[in-house]
């Protein structure tokens, strides 16, 4: 009787299911999976993916280019033939809507791009060497924050009138990373005592490998955020130079100067200016709200990390 009764328990035993271990979500998982309860971020990045669309497939949907005119259709309104209507002297307003829409993303984008890796170079470069570095470095950032940048853009980008527009990317990057660098300063000098620098520096690796290997990705969600507001702040002031007649120049458009051209018909031609207003308030807004979004959720991030930490101590 005792035979039966052992292989009883040990076939218990073999088909038993062990308990299932914890999965530990990395941190990106975490910062993805909180930017999705956010409704409003997770709206904004819809709609930033559908302007992005928009500009670059929208163009090929319509059989007028923006340079085009159509000499028999004079400021009409919105038909089957010229969906947004026509300019004053013929021009498709979807056409030349979407290339100011594709012209101010662009140039939103690289410029956004530019001053954050600007600013996360010189800021961990000034925070992590200290001394005469770090002192030349500041003098540069102060000069520059107290000099009136959109009047040396007024004043300088018609200088480039006729060249390449990389070189008007260049002149917004210049004057928008002044602030970050002194945030990525501060953080840098932190992470400089911390145990892995300290190891780092001891095999002998190289100062500029330290920035970029350990520095630059532990200040990663700062910089995101940073670049991701950028963004919004970059087409503004894109559009405002376009505006005033010192950015994007004919015959190349840009949503500000589509605006400034339709301001004085607002009223009584309104296609000629809401629909280049309506493009760039839901970019900015949906910039807003992702920026916003990334930033509440890796906080949130930071905060549960920091706290299983404690608890794993404990």
């Amino acid at each position: 009787m005792a035979a039966p009764e052992t292989d009883f328990v040990v076939a218990e035993e073999d088909t038993a299911i062990p308990p299932a271990e914890p999965v530990a979500l990395s941190r990106g998982r975490i910062v993805l999976r909180r930017f999705r309860r956010r409704r409003l971020a997770v709206a904004g990045l819809v709609i930033l993916l559908f302007m992005f669309a928009l500009a670059f497939i929208g163009p090929h949907l319509n059989s007028w280019g923006y340079k085009d005119k159509d000499y028999e259709n004079f400021l009409t309104g919105p038909s089957a033939t010229h969906w947004f209507g026509t300019t004053q002297i013929g021009s498709d307003v979807y056409a030349q809507t979407l290339r100011g829409l594709q012209k101010s993303l662009v140039i939103g984008l690289l410029a956004a791009v530019l001053s954050t890796g600007v600013a996360g170079v010189v800021g961990a470069t000034a925070g992590y060497f200290g001394g005469w570095a770090d002192r030349v470095l500041m003098w540069c950032v102060d000069l520059l924050l107290v000099l009136p940048s959109f009047l040396i853009l007024a004043i300088t980008s018609p200088l480039f009138h006729g060249r390449t527009w990389l070189l008007f990317v260049i002149l917004l990057a210049a004057f928008n990373w002044m602030v970050t660098a002194r945030m990525v300063r501060g953080l840098a000098r932190s992470l400089r005592e911390r145990e892995f620098v300290t190891a780092a520096e001891v095999m002998g690796v190289h100062p500029l490998r330290i920035i970029t290997r350990h520095l630059l990705p532990n200040m990663a969600s700062l910089l995101i955020i940073d670049a991701t507001l950028n963004v919004g702040g970059t087409i503004i002031a894109e559009t405002s130079l376009s505006y005033f007649g010192f950015g994007v120049q004919p015959p190349d458009v840009s949503l500000g100067t589509i605006i400034a051209d339709g301001t004085d018909s607002a009223m009584s031609f309104p296609w000629l200016f809401y629909p280049a207003g309506l493009m760039l308030i839901l970019t900015v807004m949906a910039v807003a709200f992702i920026g916003d979004g990334l930033r509440d959720a890796m906080d949130d991030a930071a905060g549960t990390a920091s706290g299983s930490g404690a608890g794993a101590g404990s």
